[in-house]
């Protein structure tokens, strides 16, 4: 489960780590006002649950209060990466000195946590990891003993810090350790991590939590934004939405598009049984994507039967009010009585995986 920045940063005071004064507001009024009240210039953060918002135009630096009110209103309603910006952060303009990157990660392969700690902060570590390597340390805490303060020191040291960082980096090190331990994250993120004249912050914040963990935290459980449904779902950065009744399946179609041109919008696997509804479900929520502009339906027939799937079709054609085109493959279980709902409703549809998928390019390539 992804939680939003401002929703990190509480928790990350809260575990001892300062960050930026800031206020989360939902309109430019409340973004004028919360400027007012912090006094000084401000960084207009969108809040949206994907990378890269700063690229995408989803941060603006405001010198008084009514320029903060003019980019609040500018960035409410747009569209970061197919999310739009419901929610800023309005926060105090920070004099930087430096910037770090910090973040412990469960490694799958290791199967232990995993620390990385940086000089080069600010920038996708992505980047760092690839260019330069050597800038990056990585260390494994062992899960089964005490992570001390003292470890949270040497990896700072092994930084490459001055010595008059080492101690207030590593305390930062050591308490995000412990807000990754005690909330059951995947990752918890600080980038950049920041030096001031009034000490050491963190300028960002990012933390997600293991969806299996949440029965143990009620509380974080009410922030989940994500969608809640049986399936899974991953957006991505193309602009076909691939739906599929599992994720081999649904794997290969993506697969499959890429072959032919296309670039997926989604990955959603709505799982081996999904009925009517879940299938009216999955293609509302795809459909609500702006950057989606064609949906790919790749249906095989188990324990999902097609008559459902062509039901819940149906059903989303008649309420739906974006239309965005549909290319579906259809075959497997009820296949004949599913086949026969679509062509009633006017529906076309393929029974060849590679067939639809090329249908599915087509169409969107001819709608650029």
């Amino acid at each position: 489960m992804k939680i939003h920045e401002y929703q990190a940063k509480e928790i990350f005071r809260e575990g001892g780590i300062p960050t930026p004064q800031s206020i989360m507001v939902e309109t430019p009024e409340e973004a004028q006002k919360a400027a007012e009240t912090i006094k000084k210039s401000v960084a207009i953060k969108s809040q949206v649950l994907v990378g890269g918002r700063g690229k995408a135009g989803g941060i603006k630096f405001a010198e008084n209060p009514t320029q903060a009110y003019q980019y609040t209103e500018e960035l409410l309603g747009i569209d970061i990466k197919g999310e739009p910006v419901e929610k800023v952060l309005v926060e105090e303009m920070l004099d930087i000195q430096e910037e770090f990157y910090l973040s412990v990660a469960v490694d799958r392969s290791a199967r232990k946590p995993l620390i990385m700690a940086s000089q080069s902060g600010g920038v996708d570590i992505e980047e760092v990891a690839r260019e330069t390597p050597e800038k990056i340390f990585k260390y494994h805490p062992d899960p089964l003993e005490e992570f001390m303060p003292y470890q949270a020191r040497e990896i700072a040291r092994k930084m490459g810090l001055t010595s008059d960082l080492i101690s207030p980096v590593g305390g930062i090190i050591w308490k995000l350790y412990q807000i990754f331990q005690k909330y059951d994250a995947n990752i918890a993120e600080i980038n950049p991590l920041v030096r001031t004249d009034g000490g050491i912050i963190a300028a960002d914040a990012k933390l997600e939590i293991d969806d299996d963990s949440l029965y143990r935290h009620r509380d974080l459980a009410q922030l989940k934004t994500e969608p809640s449904d049986e399936f899974a779902y991953v957006k991505l950065d193309g602009d076909i939405a691939v739906i599929g009744n599992g994720a081999g399946l649904t794997l290969t179609g993506m697969d499959m598009l890429n072959l032919y041109g296309g670039k997926p919008a989604t990955f959603l696997d709505i799982g081996g049984g999904a009925s009517q509804e879940n299938i009216a479900r999955a293609l509302n929520l795809v459909i609500s994507n702006p950057q989606v502009k064609v949906v790919f339906l790749n249906v095989l027939g188990g324990i999902t039967r097609a008559d459902d799937v062509a039901n819940g079709v149906i059903s989303v054609l008649k309420d739906s009010k974006r239309r965005v085109p549909l290319v579906i493959r259809l075959t497997g279980t009820n296949e004949e009585e599913g086949q026969r709902i679509l062509n009633a409703a006017g529906v076309s549809y393929e029974t060849s995986m590679e067939s639809a998928a090329r249908k599915a390019v087509e169409l969107c390539h001819n709608l650029e």
